[in-house]
């Protein structure tokens, strides 16, 4: 029976054999996978990894800022009451900061 540390010295042997393999096998893969692109005039778009045609997606409207709901009556920070508190008034009572309409 293999010690543990036998046992992870054979592992480490095995991993550098299948990355040295890989490694190997990768160049020919790529080539003949390019070569039968070119054989079938087969092309990057059509396998989904150019770019997309026109006339795709519309982008998005811009979003409107939202204003602020709250101020720091020492730094003038304000914040909107959206998303995580800033650290000066996580945990207080935020009556004290509201901003007066």
């Amino acid at each position: 029976m293999s010690s543990y540390k036998e046992l992870l010295a054979q592992r480490e042997k095995l991993e550098k054999q299948i990355e040295e393999a890989k490694s190997r096998e990768y160049a020919e893969v790529l080539n003949e996978i390019k070569q039968k692109m070119a054989d079938y005039g087969i092309s990057l778009t059509e396998l989904g990894g150019g770019r997309a045609p026109k006339g795709g997606a519309k982008a998005a409207r811009p979003r409107a800022g939202v204003a602020p709901k709250y101020r720091d009556p020492d730094s003038g920070s304000t914040w909107s009451g959206r998303g995580k508190p800033p650290r000066w008034i996580a945990g207080l009572d935020r009556e004290k900061f509201l901003i007066q309409k």
